[in-house]
């Protein structure tokens, strides 16, 4: 019955691996005005200008001389040090100008991409694949459009959204009402005319009559409120897992009116979920997956899509999990869509592009992708970076032409690359800890763009270190 609700139309562009339903540094010394790198000399001598010779005695035999050589020592050391000092700044500005023009033009690429009557679904993942830029709800939008939540025709939109938004509200009238609520709704929508005649009864006040279903200590398996009291212990929970939610980000975890609403929120979508798909339930770790986009929409600057973050939320979570529910299922740990097997990929897809790293692990320290890559792809990495990190990361995985799974495998492989020296020079206890605690210090971007050269057929890929 519910898997026709959480049904949503499929991405207009055929070939789009999203599931409808659950289921089935680089230095410079310096910038010319042109932006070109240029060598920058730590001395400067105006052209024509001699050398004066170093004269006997110069170096300085005598008292006064020497106190003099002192200071001049001093007084050069001091202006080479601006000067290195003033180089150092021209670099760090100039680079920053350059990034900052190039995020403007990514921006404008967005804008104009998002604002076309027909979206060109291929560029925008070519756009977003290179990093969202935050504010104006662009991420929001492109989120939506790269997982098939809103469709490519820009008129159909307002439609799209209104019937999506209707479908979660009658979930949650069905599904996530008190069964008291159920109760006493009905005689509201009685006929005035049966109620007046009600009214019109001598004697003692009519209670309303309760069926042996609908009473809350009925253990009939359609009763209502059996069914609640079935579903008190993953409230529970649910509650404690969102209380850990980015504990360091008010948005999720301060004491405030503005945090419980996110995370009563949050807690709406998880637990519809879990009723919607008993079979798979709620699993812990599910909140962190839904954290970033919950986030997203909650904070787009377009105030009626803000308003209507949770009911969006859950359709583009249920969307986002499309191709790795499966993981969530112990059931099927063993079966060709389990986690074991994605495990097995990894490993393999690590062999091919670099045999020694492999063998090291496989064998040498016996580090297995169980021991620390079950929590990277079951949370889609929201566990190993900082937030904004994780949004940027995201902005790469959703857009992936061949789906999250694709790519998600090729960033997992691209993170043992990124840390290959470490790893070969390190044990079983050294490397476990490195892989569970994911080094900051290595660059993001470069990390994205070494998983992009990964081509998704496992083709021979060999990393430049």
């Amino acid at each position: 019955m519910f898997n026709d609700k959480l049904k949503l139309p499929p991405p207009d562009k055929p070939g789009r691996i999203f599931p409808d339903r659950l289921g089935s540094l680089v230095m410079v010394s310096g910038l010319d005005e042109k932006g070109n790198g240029i060598e920058i000399s730590e001395f400067e001598v105006d052209s024509g200008e001699e050398l004066e010779p170093i004269k006997p005695g110069a170096l300085g035999f005598h008292r006064e001389s020497d106190d003099d050589e002192v200071i001049h020592d001093e007084k050069d050391d001091k202006d080479q040090r601006i000067r290195k000092k003033t180089n150092k700044d021209a670099v760090v500005t100039s680079v920053s100008v350059l990034k900052s023009i190039s995020l403007d033009e990514k921006r404008s690429d967005l804008e104009y991409e998002l604002s076309r009557k027909e979206i060109n679904l291929e560029k925008l993942r070519r756009i977003a694949s290179t990093g969202i830029p935050d504010g104006g709800g662009l991420r929001a939008m492109a989120w939506k459009l790269l997982l098939g939540y809103l469709p490519s025709s820009h008129d159909l939109w307002e439609t799209q959204l209104e019937e999506n938004r209707q479908k979660y509200a009658d979930m949650k009238e069905e599904l996530l009402l008190n069964p008291s609520e159920h109760i006493w709704k009905e005689p509201k929508d009685l006929s005035s005319a049966q109620q007046h005649e009600d009214n019109d009864v001598d004697g003692p006040l009519r209670r309303h009559e309760i069926s042996v279903e609908d009473h809350p200590l009925s253990l009939n398996k359609e009763s209502l409120w059996r069914q609640y009291f079935q579903h008190t212990e993953i409230v529970e929970q649910i509650d404690r897992d969102l209380q850990r939610t980015h504990p360091d980000m008010p948005f999720f975890s301060a004491e405030t009116s503005f945090s419980r609403k996110n995370r009563e929120a949050m807690k709406n979508i998880l637990l519809l979920f879990a009723k919607s798909n008993p079979a798979i339930c709620y699993v812990q770790g599910m909140n962190e997956v839904l954290a970033p986009i919950y986030y997203v929409f909650s904070t787009d600057t377009d105030k009626q899509n803000a308003e209507n973050a949770e009911a969006d939320s859950f359709s583009c979570f249920v969307r986002t999990l499309g191709d790795s529910v499966d993981h969530f299922c112990q059931q099927l740990d063993n079966s060709s869509s389990g986690i074991l097997a994605t495990l097995s990929r990894l490993s393999d897809l690590l062999k091919v592009n670099d045999e020694q790293l492999w063998h090291h692990l496989e064998f040498t320290t016996k580090v297995k992708p169980q021991f620390y890559a079950f929590r990277w792809i079951t949370l889609l990495l929201t566990q190993e970076f900082k937030f904004e990190s994780i949004l940027r990361i995201w902005d790469t995985l959703l857009s992936n032409t061949f789906g999250v799974q694709d790519m998600l495998l090729r960033i997992c492989s691209a993170m043992l690359l990124c840390v290959k020296s470490r790893l070969l020079s390190g044990d079983f206890v050294a490397n476990i800890k490195l892989l569970q605690h994911y080094p900051d210090d290595v660059n993001l971007e470069y990390l994205l763009q070494v998983a992009q050269d990964i081509s998704p057929d496992t083709s021979s890929y060999i990393l430049s270190l």
